[in-house]
This record gives structure tokens, C-alpha cells and sequence, in this order.
């Protein structure tokens, strides 16, 4: 199998350090930084004459990029890649310069889905620093929603069906199959909000469906569940939303959120991502050389 000339990962790529190393590998030299760069100037240094390019989903590879660096012939995302539209990489522009560029995806669902029912069952229970009714709640007998039923909504969906809530969802597409085999309810956005008491959005990064009207027509006394990297919500419209007593949201990351949200007192999220657990870090690099295997392969000489 032929290898790269240069591998550069641009960043850290969130896998275990024994994966780092088998990167490398598939060069015949190779750089990894162990730092996120600060701006597209940095991105140039790193990559330099490198031919493949490796990155997590914390920095951005645009057209100026690319256009600096000719030497690329692969970008490798350790990251999930679901369309070029929230990719953190100019896919579209990569492709007209012949360059070829591969992410990952379903690798750290079962993550999520243990970190929504954790958290859920605290904030029921009282568990923690807050209780979201004055008397211990159970998730039988809930209105859930869940708002993209892709592989993350449907895990997520299946997880709380199996405690006893009552699953309602909107996605781009109705799963008519989870309807018939698992008996979820599909409602149009409006109504799936005005319907259920937990709200779970699990979209792709970038994606915003929840403003000011939106977070109207769910009302109060609820809970918002984000398990994307990036708000589902306008954050200013979560603020307003959230100086109401009663209403709370959490997320995995300061990121799924928003910094503005963090310090408030019915806000919860975590320091680290639901989805890279040691076995999900595994899977992910994993299928990350996978790719490279079948690039190099279909590339040879």
C-alpha cells in the first residue's frame, strides 16, 4: 500500500494516543499537534507541504486554506461528516481541487443516549443541584420529543421508550418503519412542542430550529435536551426563555449551549463530549483508518 508523504494533524484529533501513533504510519513523516490553532495563518504553518490533513471538528479548513496549501490530496475528519452544508471543512471547493475529504459517522451515539437518560433522571429525581418538579418525577409516562430521528435521535428515542415515555418526534423525513414497529407518534414541529415536557434535539452542527417563537409554543415548566456540538437554539431566545422559573436546559458541552448560557442557574452541561468515551474513541478511529486504507488503496502509486 502506498503512503503519504506528509501527515499533519492540525489539532488534537480526540483519539487514544496508541491510535494517534498508527496514524502515523501511513506516512513516510508525520506531525501531530497537541494544541487547537488560532487562526487560518497558523493552519497554513502546520500544514505546510503536507499532502494529508487531519482534524476533529474544532477548527476549520476554508478555501483560503486551500488555496494556500497545493500540496493536499486528503482531509481526513475525525469528526462525523454528514453533509458538506455543516461540514468544518469547504468540501465543495476541496472537490474542485481534486482533493478528497472523508469523516465518520455513528461512533459515539451510545454516549448520548447514557448522558440523556444521566442527566434526565437527575434533574427528576433531584438528584443534583436542582429538581425540576417539587416532587421526584419518573420518566414513565413522559411526552418526549425528539426533534431529528437520525441515528443519535432514534438510539436516544429507543433508550427512553424502554423507561416508559411516550415518544413523539419531528424530523426532515417521517420514519414511517418506527412509527409501525415501535409505536413512536410523529408530529409537525409546532405541534410536537406545544405537546411534550422534554424537548431532546439531536440535528446536525449548525443547524437552528428553536427561536423566540418557537421556545413561545413549547411554554414553561419544560426541559430542552441539545445533543449536537452546536445550539439547536438562537441563544439569545434560550436566555429570555430561561429567566422563566421552571424551565431548564442541559447539554453535554459548553458548546451545545452557548457560553452565555453557562452561568445560569437552571443551565447544565458538561466539560467534555457525551460521545467520546474510551469505546467510542475506538470506533472512531477505527473507521478514520479505515478511510485512509481505502484511499491509499484506490490511490496506489
Amino acid at each position: 500500500m502506498d503512503k503519504f508523504k506528509k501527515m499533519v494533524a492540525i489539532e488534537p484529533t480526540k483519539l487514544l494516543p496508541e491510535w494517534d501513533q498508527k496514524l502515523t504510519c501511513y506516512a513516510e513523516a508525520s506531525e501531530v499537534y497537541p494544541d487547537i490553532p488560532e487562526n487560518n495563518n497558523e493552519i497554513i504553518r502546520r500544514i505546510g507541504s503536507a499532502d494529508c490533513v487531519m482534524l476533529s471538528y474544532t477548527s476549520r479548513i476554508d478555501r483560503e486554506v486551500l488555496e494556500a496549501c497545493p500540496q493536499i490530496r486528503y482531509i481526513g475528519m475525525c469528526c462525523s461528516l454528514y453533509a458538506p452544508e455543516s461540514a468544518n471543512v469547504d468540501i465543495r471547493y476541496a472537490n474542485e481541487k481534486g482533493i478528497v475529504v472523508t469523516g465518520v459517522r455513528d461512533y459515539g451515539d451510545e454516549g448520548v443516549a447514557e448522558y440523556v437518560v444521566s442527566e434526565l433522571v437527575r434533574l427528576l429525581h433531584g438528584r443534583g443541584n436542582a429538581m425540576w418538579k417539587e416532587e421526584p418525577t419518573e420518566l414513565t409516562g413522559l411526552d418526549i420529543g425528539i426533534v431529528g430521528m437520525g441515528t443519535v435521535g432514534s438510539i436516544v428515542a429507543r433508550t427512553l421508550q424502554f423507561f416508559g415515555a411516550n415518544i413523539y418526534y419531528f424530523s426532515r423525513t417521517r420514519k414511517s418503519e418506527l412509527e409501525i414497529v415501535n409505536g413512536y407518534s410523529y408530529l409537525p414541529l409546532d405541534d410536537l412542542l406545544a405537546k411534550t415536557d422534554i424537548l431532546i434535539t439531536c440535528l446536525n452542527k449548525n443547524v437552528v430550529l428553536m427561536g423566540e417563537r418557537e421556545f413561545g409554543l413549547f411554554g414553561n415548566g419544560k426541559i430542552l435536551v441539545n445533543t449536537s456540538i452546536s445550539p439547536s437554539h438562537e441563544i439569545p431566545a434560550l436566555e429570555n426563555w430561561l429567566k422563566i422559573a421552571g424551565n431548564y436546559a442541559l447539554s453535554d458541552t459548553v458548546a451545545g449551549l452557548g457560553k452565555e448560557i453557562t452561568g445560569m442557574p437552571n443551565a447544565f452541561c458538561g466539560e467534555r463530549s457525551a460521545g467520546l468515551t474510551s469505546l467510542a474513541k475506538q470506533r472512531l478511529a477505527r473507521k478514520v483508518i479505515a478511510n485512509i486504507e481505502a484511499f491509499l488503496s484506490e490511490n496506489n502509486g
